[in-house]
């Protein structure tokens, strides 16, 4: 298993050390030429975006098993390139002169140099010799370019000469892994060494948010170079090709959101958004002011309303790090000062706030990329606020993620709830203020509703729905979609003209599926009520504005109801989820459903990728209590040998057929060792050679049960002849077994029905029979095991009780090694040393034999 772990490892990692390769030869090859370009821009462009795009794909690839630092090299490399693409294909098509690159690339190279030299930097630090240089190679290339466009005497052989350092250094890496591959891991040159990386870096969780914080800080960095590089007189104008930096942070910013949501990072994936949504306003308004020469006008109760947001977010993280707390705070003022002047992102003001942005994010990300491993941290106060709390009697903290649990147990993904308020606050109160109708863009709303009310809202709502939250993702999926139709439709010129009665049709069919879901939350709480009332009397005041009837001052009330209520929930929601008591209420369903709600009482379901989690199911069963868990195979229905009560109870839950018994499950033959004498030698072998794998074996019944604790269960499991067993190949299931000894095991699923391949469908047939549910989401298979008959296996011969997942073809041929052996006279002991090869022979072989497939 390591060592096909180490094979992805390398694969991701070679991908992307050869994207950055291929994208420095091309760079490499521009800046060496003279005069004409031997690459036409728009295909250079083109080029540098997919690359871009492998890149960002392997970093995702590695952000869960291996080295943060790699994985910050990829984005930060992909950004940089991406932002590089879209400017070539501008000047391809002559929307950017070769005069005009200066104000355009120097902001974006800028930043990412500084990023990279961090990166090189801990790089160095952490003794990653080849990501150091090449992060240092890139960082040199990016300034020498800068000094280029300002003194052109110089020329671009250090440009170049800098790429191509790069792809040498990618070449020799490229060929230290295939010259490992092809030695079979004896030849490994130094520095192209990914076993340490992957084995102590993989196993860290907190590598993914060190990777996740530290790009989005870089790409805050690229933002703010911006306006930041025009205040100091860096750059001499505010120029179109400066929005390809601003919307690549904010699409990577995007991405990198939703990463941070699959990762459980809840706060972190909200500052994220936050950031973005930023990120998208100052792009729109760089591109319109190039676009037309009018006078932008920003909504202020919007700016006040996110530096109220920002303020919220950064009390609470302050919880988790009060480094990012007080970073939050420069967004509080930047937002401050935004709404303080009607020019918005072009005024003096809120530009010096985008310096210190820089600044502070960069202390950010080499403070992070520092502590991240090594043994002497800089001093950043992260668990300060914590510790208060700890000692705090009133206020007490959520210890574990109880907040990240869905209402059917184990989701890939943490709550998004607080972002969707959050949003769909900012989207209502940018519309409280007035457009002019014949230049209905030249108000900056467009942004705003479409990207943090209609984007947003439909992001966090495919994520609700991951989690079991099907009202609520309903809900999130309804606003999303109005906020992106309403807003370019009121925005863009076209309202003004048609309005009519399409239109007026297009609102009550909005109208009439939001009282669907208002009568829906009766059933949830009373907070989710009034908000979305409060949400429909804003589709009424555009029902109303389309008919010409809007009274006046209506929409301004019913956009202030709804904000309060949006932002009590944001509130309630993001202090019970990091706080265990007191709550803030959201109050109860004023109808209220058996079995309805997010009720975990009966059922707990905890996630199986927590040690935690498999220890208080051990502790249920040592109880007596009956669980449903993951395997290698479906999800199954179990109970401790031990507990003779327990065995009968699951029994009896199944409603088991005569012809489908419970069988008996080990985790190693280490627990049947001690009746090894009472079971033939041939038997013996065969087991050792079989497992851990898909197969149970049906062996005769006999004394062995007693050394396995069995002795009062055994009435349950198995035929009044035989008893099937195995081990299965499944971590937590053996892990589980090692805890509470041997298990007796059947499908979870009443008799007659399907296997069952989820654990949510373990809940909806039998959640209100069973103690508790280990979750792991789908099962990796779909089939149940191989069923093998052993009882006669002495006389050479076995039968098939079920063919399943391990074909009959690959059963015989173990049978058969085993007999070998024994024929040449290696029997037991003679013969362990060879059935390590035959269980890597069961476990390895693609099991395509569908003709033996039940």
């Amino acid at each position: 298993m390591t060592e096909s772990k180490n094979t992805g490892e390398s694969l991701y990692l070679s991908i992307g050390v050869l994207a950055i390769s291929a994208g420095s030869l091309l760079l490499s090859i521009q800046y060496y030429s003279i005069g004409a370009s031997p690459i036409p821009p728009n295909a250079l462009g083109i080029l540098l975006l997919i690359l871009a795009a492998v890149l960002g794909y392997a970093g995702i690839r590695k952000l869960s098993g291996s080295a943060a630092l790699w994985v910050l090299l990829y984005w930060t490399v992909s950004a940089l390139w991406c932002g590089y693409g879209v400017n070539f294909i501008l000047r391809g098509n002559n929307v950017i002169s070769i005069l005009d690159m200066r104000n355009t690339m120097v902001p974006g190279l800028v930043a990412f140099f500084f990023g990279l030299f961090i990166i090189g930097i801990v790089g160095i630090l952490q003794k990653e010799t080849v990501l150091a240089l090449i992060s240092v190679a890139l960082s040199f290339s990016g300034i020498h370019e800068v000094v280029v466009f300002y003194d052109s005497k110089i020329g671009t052989s250090a440009v170049a000469c800098n790429y191509l350092i790069v792809v040498l250094l990618g070449l020799y890496f490229i060929g230290g892994r295939t010259l490992h591959s092809f030695s079979k891991q004896k030849v490994i040159l130094p520095g192209t060494d990914i076993t340490n990386k992957s084995s102590e870096q993989g196993a860290s969780r907190g590598s993914s948010k060190v990777a996740l914080i530290a790009t989005c800080f870089i790409l805050n960095m690229a933002a703010s170079s911006v306006f930041g590089c025009r205040l100091l007189g860096i750059t001499s104008s505010l120029f179109v090709g400066q929005v390809a930096w601003l919307w690549t942070a904010a699409v990577y910013q995007t991405v990198i959101c939703i990463l941070s949501y699959r990762n459980y990072h809840m706060l972190e994936a909200t500052h994220f958004a936050f950031f973005s949504i930023l990120r998208y306003a100052e792009g729109y308004s760089l591109l319109y002011q190039f676009l037309n020469t009018g006078q932008l006008n920003y909504p202020p109760p919007f700016f006040v309303v996110f530096a109220i947001l920002f303020i919220v977010l950064s009390l609470f993280t302050s919880i988790q790090s009060l480094t990012q707390s007080i970073y939050l705070l420069f967004y509080v003022a930047y937002c401050i000062a935004l709404a303080c002047n009607p020019q918005g992102f072009f005024h003096g003001g809120p530009q010096g706030v985008d310096i210190a942005i820089y600044i502070s994010s960069a202390i950010i990300v080499l403070i992070t990329l520092y502590n991240a491993k090594s043994p002497t941290s800089i001093p950043a106060s992260e668990v300060a606020i914590k510790k208060l709390f700890m000692n705090n009697n009133i206020f007490k903290l959520r210890k574990d993620k109880d907040g990240d649990e869905p209402y059917l147990g184990y989701s890939k993904y943490a709550d998004a709830e607080i972002l969707a308020h959050a949003c769909s606050i900012l989207a209502a109160f940018a519309m409280t203020m007035p457009g002019n109708p014949e230049e209905p863009l030249v108000t900056v709303v467009l942004p705003w509703v479409v990207v943090a009310g209609g984007l947003y809202n439909l992001i966090c709502g495919s994520v609700a729905f991951s989690r079991g939250k099907t009202l609520e993702s309903s809900a999130f999926f309804l606003y999303g979609v109005m906020w992106v139709i309403w807003g370019i439709f009121r925005y863009s010129g076209v309202y003004s003209t048609s309005r009519g009665f399409n239109t007026s049709v297009g609102m009550i069919t909005f109208i009439l599926f939001n009282s669907f879901i208002v009568f829906s939350t009766l059933f949830l709480s009373k907070a989710w009520f009034v908000y979305t009332l409060s949400f429909q009397l804003i589709l009424i005041s555009f029902l109303l504005d389309t008919l010409n009837a809007l009274p006046v001052g209506y929409d301004i009330a019913v956009t202030i109801i709804f904000g309060f209520t949006g932002f009590y929930l944001f509130l309630s929601t993001l202090h019970n989820m990091t706080f265990e008591a007191p709550l803030l209420p959201v109050g109860s369903p004023f109808i209220k459903i058996s079995g309805f709600a997010n009720d975990r009482s009966k059922c707990p379901h905890l996630t199986a990728t927590n040690t935690s989690s498999v220890q208080k199911i051990a502790e249920i069963m040592k109880n007596g209590g009956i669980c449903g868990i993951p395997t290698d195979t479906v999800y199954v229905l179990v109970a401790a040998c031990n507990q003779p009560e327990a065995v009968e109870r699951a029994y009896k839950t199944k409603r088991q057929a005569q012809d489908r018994p419970m069988s008996l499950w080990i985790s190693s033959l280490a627990q049947l060792q001690p009746a090894r004498h009472l079971l033939s030698p041939l038997l013996w072998d065969f087991m050792e050679a079989a497992w851990p794998s898909s197969i149970s074996l049906v062996i005769p019944r006999g004394p062995w049960l007693d050394v396995l604790g069995a002795l009062d269960s055994a009435k349950y499991i198995g035929t009044p002849q035989s008893i099937a067993i195995r081990i299965p190949d499944c971590t937590v299931t053996t892990h589980l077994i090692d805890m509470v000894g041997p298990i007796a095991v059947t499908s979870a699923n009443p008799s007659g029905e399907a296997d069952t391949t989820h654990h949510n469908q373990v809940y909806a047939k039998l959640g209100d029979k069973v103690d508790g549910v280990l979750c792991d989401g789908a099962s990796p298979e779909n089939i149940a095991s191989t069923v093998v008959d052993c009882t006669k296996i002495e006389t050479g011969n076995i039968a098939f009780f079920r063919v399943g997942i391990v074909p009959k073809s690959q059963v015989l041929q173990i049978l058969e090694q085993v007999q070998k052996k024994h024929k040449d006279g290696f029997v037991n002991g003679g013969f362990s040393g060879s059935t390590e090869d035959v269980s890597q022979k069961i476990n390895g072989e693609n099991n395509d034999d569908d003709d033996n497939k039940l």
